[in-house]
């Protein structure tokens, strides 16, 4: 593969609502983003495999991804969802994997930055859950806010045969232009030997209308200290992105961003390796 895209969603408004499309902001995203709307743009951006992400918390939903993977060969990987609190976590991950498609579940993700609880990752049923998530040699896929790095950190560390995986470095306050907390989360986060990140979701973190790529540097730069290309990822976190970037925009953003002596792991080897495309 000589780019792949470690995280994009597709959802179908006839088939299920994505509840969290709410507000002017969002309206734009209020259709379908199908495949068929992916594929040309990913080929004129010369991405040639894909990561497809879960994007609302129902059962039926990785199936249907899954079955989707089997059919396009733009995916290579689905980071799906299913409920890490039911006792018997560990057999439904096994029912997903004989699934038509079921050898593309790469992964699991759960909402985390919906959770009240800023330590929700904490909780032994949610544990339990991972640790299944583990044994089953998946990853894990962390959507948090700052205020839940620490926990992140921590469930990280009880958890060392798991690789976590931050989505979107964790949504880092571009558009206030501060660091902190989230940079000394972020390093903490970064010095457990089972973490790796993905360099997306920065723009939408921005000023919609007057992003900047210097606006961006700071957060990426503090990644890039932290772990290092060999653990970075490069994600359109497509068609969120298209808020605020073109979807072949993201992938020009990456480059800019980052050192051309290390594209060729943040661009393909990272996510190659971790998710096992």
């Amino acid at each position: 593969m000589t780019v792949v895209d470690a995280h994009h969603h597709v959802w179908d408004l006839s088939v299920r609502d994505q509840g969290w499309i709410t507000g002017p902001e969002l309206a734009p995203l209020r259709r379908d983003f199908t495949m068929k709307d992916l594929e040309p743009e990913a080929a004129a951006a010369g991405v040639d495999g894909t990561v497809l992400v879960q994007t609302v918390t129902v059962p039926e939903e990785t199936p249907e991804f899954l079955a989707l993977a089997a059919g396009h060969d733009l995916i290579a990987g689905v980071v799906g969802w299913t409920d890490l609190t039911r006792p018997d976590a560990a057999e439904e991950l096994a029912r997903l994997r004989e699934l038509p498609g079921g050898r593309y579940l790469k992964g699991i993700r759960h909402q985390v930055q919906g959770e009240s609880d800023p330590e929700w990752l904490l909780r032994p049923d949610v544990r339990r859950g991972l640790a299944a998530v583990a044994d089953a040699g998946l990853v894990y896929d962390l959507v948090v806010l700052p205020h839940q790095l620490p926990a992140c950190v921590r469930a990280a560390a009880a958890l060392p045969g798991l690789t976590f995986v931050l989505d979107h470095l964790g949504k880092p306050p571009v558009a206030s232009g501060t660091l902190e907390p989230w940079a000394s989360g972020l390093c903490a986060l970064a010095a457990l030997p089972n973490t790796v990140a993905k360099l997306s979701g920065l723009v939408t973190e921005a000023d919609l209308t007057s992003w900047t790529v210097e606006d961006l540097r700071p957060y990426a730069e503090v990644a890039l200290e932290a772990f290092g290309p060999g653990r970075l990822m490069y994600g359109s976190d497509w068609p969120v992105s298209t808020l605020g970037v073109t979807y072949g925009g993201t992938l020009d953003l990456t480059r800019r961003l980052t050192d051309p002596h290390d594209h060729s792991q943040i661009l393909r080897a990272t996510a190659t390796r971790v998710y096992g495309l």
